[in-house]
């Protein structure tokens, strides 16, 4: 099928502006998850039999969600959350990688719980799986800064260019989670990924936690207090 029949046969049931719509999504969801790549890429590279790609996929709808949720309170109710307190998210990638970072110390032959095998762990459903709601809280606290540009974007659409852009964004997680499942599969990636990707894994997330303080506002805002 060429691509004239095929934009000929999406334009019936889409239409023109469902187009501009689509393209609109597209191109704000690349803008605010471009860096999210990298975050999946060292994800991917960590997975065992513990800690599993659907934990990934999991933890980050999950953590997704919850900023689509907030944009559309803050559309329907007129509530703006000032982007210093959005900014304290900053502070679960930190803690995360200072567990990640305190754990890489301990022996080979101690588990931690990223890497426990016992049975009872892998009983367990992957929806209440630790590993899926550290990603989840990963993915949360990067997109903090997506509140305020959805926000905007959703008080000018109506109800269905909203889904339409919402089940767009979707999609491109999606998209996003093959890419960083891809790039993880690389020969040149993958054999650094191995080498280094689980030592450099917690700096890469207790920086990312730095930078959405201070780029937020968050840290002026706690040093205000106690200066």
């Amino acid at each position: 099928m060429c691509p004239v029949e095929l934009d000929t046969i999406m334009l019936q049931f889409l239409g023109p502006s469902d187009y501009s719509i689509i393209i609109t999504a597209v191109v704000v969801f690349a803008a605010t998850n471009i860096d999210d790549i990298i975050i999946l890429v060292l994800f991917f590279s960590e997975t065992n039999q513990s800690f599993r790609r659907q934990h990934i996929v999991l933890g980050q709808y999950l953590g997704f969600l919850p900023l689509v949720g907030i944009s559309l309170v803050g559309f329907v109710g007129g509530l703006v959350v000032p982007r210093q307190w959005i900014g304290m998210l900053g502070v679960i990638p930190i803690l995360i990688g200072t567990r990640k970072l305190l754990r890489s110390g301990l022996d080979s032959s101690s588990k931690t719980l990223d890497d426990d095998q016992s049975p009872r762990r892998s009983k367990l459903n992957a929806l209440l799986n630790p590993n899926t709601w550290n990603v989840a809280a990963v993915t949360l606290a990067n997109g903090g800064d997506n509140i305020g540009i959805y926000t905007p974007l959703f008080a000018g659409m109506n109800l269905s260019a909203l889904f339409l852009t919402v089940a767009t964004f979707l999609v491109l997680i999606a998209l996003w989670l093959i890419v960083g499942s891809m790039l993880t599969n690389q020969p040149l990636i993958a054999e650094n990924l191995t080498r280094h990707g689980r030592r450099v894994m917690p700096f890469v997330l207790i920086g990312l936690g730095v930078i959405i303080l201070v780029e937020s506002g968050t840290l002026l805002l706690f040093l205000s207090y106690y200066c």
